[in-house]
């Protein structure tokens, strides 16, 4: 689907005071792929994902989203495509109600008033909000305020998703929801973040960046445990991570280390799925759909059983 496609090639940004952002900056993302993109305080994650959305433009090289290279006359279509979510969701939020900020971007495609209403009720159901529509933002919590930033770009139902650092300003409880949402979405996810743990809870590739250039993309699990790797660019080892005590003496993981670590990972997070799969089937017991709910039930049990074999996957990574 080449409408989800996003690419860079050799692309360069510097900023108006002489600061080179992107240097040479190449990645290709496709359809239904969920990518994290980590790097240190500067590494030019945020330029990179304001130019997915055309906010910016490149001073040189290609950007490719979907069927458009981006250049100004194609902005506007590139971002009927592209949902861009800011880090300080108060940079989205500036209408007198929560509906009137869900509305604007469907407004805006021209939609009639019956189908904006549809809208706005299906994002804000979405993401738990539709008990705030009538309210102003500015009265939400931190926590609410990020939730209705992510419906006012889900109504506009893009096929590309891409956040800066959406958990910043969530409790604990509103982390994980926004977890829990993001798995959801069907369509291709960018999420740029420090939360390392996130990346490795939503996305299967990692892209590392530093100085405006890609230095690592791999699948994040190999990405995310190479301590050396992180290190090198001023990034520490996710907490889940940090505590199964990912250093050795001589300082570095062999990858059969690694290996026990990243089972260690995904051992540990399978009673997370299996509670999620059981919740989720007890909702389409609600629809009256008996069939997918049962299916749910028999996938959160093999989930279960899945222990016995990580647990064997890691006895065999003994010398």
């Amino acid at each position: 689907m080449s409408h989800h496609i996003v690419e860079f090639r050799d692309v360069h940004y510097r900023y108006p005071d002489g600061t080179a952002a992107l240097n040479g900056l190449s990645l290709r993302i496709t359809h239904g792929e969920s990518v994290g993109i980590v790097g240190a305080n500067g590494a030019g994650k945020s330029t990179l994902l304001m130019h997915m959305n055309g906010y910016l433009l490149p001073h040189s090289g290609t950007i490719t989203i979907g069927d458009f290279i981006l250049e100004k006359k194609t902005r506007q279509e590139i971002r009927k495509k592209v949902g861009l979510i800011f880090q300080n969701p108060d940079d989205q939020l500036f209408m007198p109600t929560v509906f009137d900020d869900v509305a604007f971007g469907p407004l805006n495609l021209g939609l009639d008033p019956e189908k904006v209403r549809e809208r706005v009720d299906e994002a804000l159901g979405t993401v738990g909000c539709m008990a705030l529509k009538d309210k102003p933002p500015h009265h939400l919590s931190s926590g609410q305020k990020s939730a209705v930033a992510i419906a006012s770009v889900l109504a506009m139902r893009p096929d590309i998703l891409v956040m800066d650092e959406p958990a910043s300003n969530l409790d604990p409880r509103g982390r994980r929801y926004l977890i829990n949402l993001l798995n959801d979405f069907v369509h291709t996810r960018i999420i740029a973040s420090h939360d390392l743990d996130l990346i490795l809870d939503v996305c299967s590739r990692c892209i590392v960046i530093k100085n405006g250039r890609v230095m690592a993309d791999g699948p994040a699990e190999a990405v995310l445990s190479d301590s050396a790797l992180l290190e090198d660019n001023n990034l520490e080892l996710p907490l889940s991570m940090q505590k199964n005590k990912t250093r050795t003496k001589g300082g570095v993981m062999n990858d059969i280390q690694k290996l026990v670590h990243l089972i260690e990972h995904w051992s540990e997070h399978n009673e997370e799925h299996a509670k999620t799969y059981r919740e989720w089937a007890g909702k389409a017991e609600a629809l009256g759909k008996a069939d997918l709910a049962a299916t749910l039930k028999e996938i959160a049990e093999k989930t279960v059983q899945m222990d016995l074999l990580f647990s064997k996957a890691k006895g065999l990574c003994k010398p």
